[in-house]
């Protein structure tokens, strides 16, 4: 019986009795490479990713164009695209699905059968991507940023170069559950540092101007809750803050390496890295239900000093000392 007679019904039927008959195999089957179905929200953002993504593939012996296919698709924070691109990945019969943990619901409700791998996910369980670290159930896991408990140490680092600090603006995607989820945590930590919070509530690209111009004079410091929508308008986010004069915290080192002030977090680079290793496991035959949720185990401190000069500001050297990387 040739698979291309079989009904769909049929065919998940036998693909699911092949539990110990890798993907990579029946990919090869059924006469085409394995296909690795890869979201994100922007070309350029991702890039350093992207390229941490497919060269450990390529050490894994995932060579991309030789004995596997990488079908890139882009939302350009459009949230509405998610579901699109998830049925994109359907109808292209993709092996696996690398995303972000945001894009999860959506993709895992349209995706249903395929295998989902998230690169960075705020808290997995919290959000219901996972039932649980170790055994995440389903077909979807992937790596933790472990946020939650990060947001009071962010503060505590920002508050040694802005001891002002009276005030704080979190901007965050309003439409989306794990930034709105770390905007709470990162409320929660503020008010028990005596700090108040002024929430910059975004639900689409037009709303960015408006809601600093609201701003104003009314915050010491901005910290960015990172999600596609955040990502695909970083030069507008690090523009307006410049503008208003604002230091910016974020989770991780890329955007300041783009010019944000400071980041405090898990490297994206690693765990786009090591979403490879997931992915290597699924082809290879293994259940992502039975694949723990990794956790890092490394936050890296980075401060640009050129921004901290153009707000004129002044980093103390036990900070510095402290850092991972200070660009200057």
């Amino acid at each position: 019986m040739q698979f291309a007679h079989l009904k769909r019904r049929e065919l998940v039927s036998l693909l699911g009795g092949a539990a110990a008959w890798p993907i990579a195999a029946r990919a090869q089957q059924m006469g085409r490479l394995p296909t690795i179905g890869f979201l994100g929200s922007d070309v350029s953002a991702f890039s350093p990713w992207t390229a941490a993504f497919v060269a450990h593939l390529r050490e894994l012996g995932w060579i991309e164009n030789r004995n596997i296919v990488i079908e890139y698709r882009w939302s350009e924070g459009r949230t509405e695209r998610y579901a699109e691109i998830a049925a994109e990945f359907v109808r292209l019969k993709v092996d696996v699905i690398v995303t972000v943990g945001s894009a999860v619901p959506t993709v895992a409700e349209v995706a249903t059968a395929i295998p989902i791998v998230f690169a960075v996910a705020i808290d997995p369980v919290g959000n219901g991507l996972v039932a649980s670290l170790a055994k995440p159930g389903g077909n979807v896991t992937g790596l933790s940023l472990q946020a939650a408990h990060l947001a009071g140490k962010r503060i505590e680092l920002l508050r040694e170069v802005v001891p002002q600090l009276r005030r704080l603006a979190i901007i965050f995607n309003v439409g989306n559950a794990q930034p709105v989820l770390e905007m709470r945590e990162t409320e929660a930590a503020a008010r028990s540092l005596g700090i108040d919070v002024v929430p910059l509530e975004i639900h689409r690209v037009a709303d960015f101007s408006p809601a600093f111009q609201k701003l104003r004079e009314k915050a010491d410091a901005l910290y960015v809750a990172i999600d596609q929508l955040m990502v695909a308008n970083l030069a507008r986010i690090l523009t307006l803050a410049l503008g208003a004069r604002l230091p910016t915290i974020f989770s991780t080192r890329d955007f300041v390496h783009s010019g944000g002030f400071m980041s405090y977090g898990p490297s994206y680079t690693e765990r786009f890295r090591r979403a490879a290793d997931y992915v290597d496991k699924i082809l290879r035959g293994a259940k992502p239900g039975d694949i723990p949720v990794e956790q890092p185990t490394k936050f890296e401190l980075v401060v640009n000093l050129i921004t901290a000069q153009a707000l004129d500001l002044q980093v103390p050297p036990t900070l510095l000392a402290l850092a991972d990387e200070v660009i200057e």
